[in-house]
């Protein structure tokens, strides 16, 4: 049975031989990127506009709480299921090419800086690009909060329109530190996304903002390794897709900013757990 899982999760053949292709691969284009985001940003906007306009205040919500509860689980199930397809692909990837760089890293280096050179093929990139295209699922949690709050908030907007461009970047130019942020991503996911399954059936919350701690952890791990990138390319010699790392870090740190601002300012306006409905 583990052995099943393996194969299927970093030995199949789809799996071994992939390769990040702006023609064979769903997506993978820059137009696409570009077109996809401002399509989430336009109707975003345009049905919060819509429901503000027409829909009185303190009418009762859309009922689409079947329907986020089944999001949720699959968004659950997916994320696990890439944490642990990467988890696999990459002590197979750090197993069979360790000879060629095992002089001048160690394994968790490897994780955060790729040897130059690095192209966008093999396993660990096959789960990057499926996690790529999990963001687009993920985006439509944004419009069940825009039914059922009545809410629309930049850093909501920003941040999964940041994290769906840093994965096409991680793909486009091979970027350094993309498994570890897949790993604690798909992880924290995973644990938030089966929290709101667990609530959006009726069971009983937690006594403590477990969504809004899990965003907290993941922002955390986040910084602590990128500074761990930048060292290492100091150190090392140089880490792959430097140049897509220094965005990356930028959006990071406007994304963190953005959500440190949110954050205090829900917590003059609003309980912790209306903050939580629309993180």
């Amino acid at each position: 049975m583990t052995a099943a899982v393996i194969y299927y999760l970093s030995q199949h053949p789809s799996i071994v031989t992939f390769r990040w292709s702006h023609t064979q691969s769903w997506g993978s284009t820059w137009s696409f990127l570009v077109i996809s985001i401002a399509v989430y940003l336009a109707l975003s906007s345009l049905l919060h506009l819509i429901l503000s306009l027409f829909v009185k205040r303190g009418s009762r919500p859309a009922p689409l709480a079947p329907v986020q509860a089944l999001h949720s689980l699959i968004m659950s199930i997916i994320s696990a299921v890439i944490f642990a397809g990467i988890l696999f692909s990459a002590a197979a990837e750090i197993n069979e090419t360790r000879w060629f760089w095992r002089r001048s890293k160690t394994p968790f280096q490897w994780l955060l800086c790729f040897p130059l050179g690095t192209r966008p093929s093999g396993r660990v990139f096959f789960w990057s690009y499926i996690f790529y295209l999990s963001r687009f699922l993920h985006m439509l949690r944004t419009f069940f909060v825009i039914f059922q709050n009545r809410k629309l908030t930049v850093f909501h907007l920003f941040n999964n329109s940041v994290l769906t461009i840093m994965s096409f970047l991680w793909l486009e130019f091979s970027q350094s530190f993309q498994v570890l942020a897949i790993l604690f991503t798909t992880l924290v996911y995973s644990a938030a996304y089966g929290y709101r399954f667990w609530t959006e059936i009726g069971l009983p919350r937690a006594c403590f903002p477990f969504v809004l701690n899990c965003q907290i952890v993941l922002l955390s791990c986040n910084v602590v390794c990128h500074v761990g990138v930048l060292m290492l390319h100091v150190m090392k010699g140089g880490c792959n897709g430097i140049g897509a790392w220094v965005l990356n870090s930028v959006l990071n740190g406007i994304s963190l900013l953005l959500f440190l601002k949110f954050h205090v300012q829900s917590r003059k306006q609003a309980p912790v757990k209306e903050i939580v409905k629309v993180l």
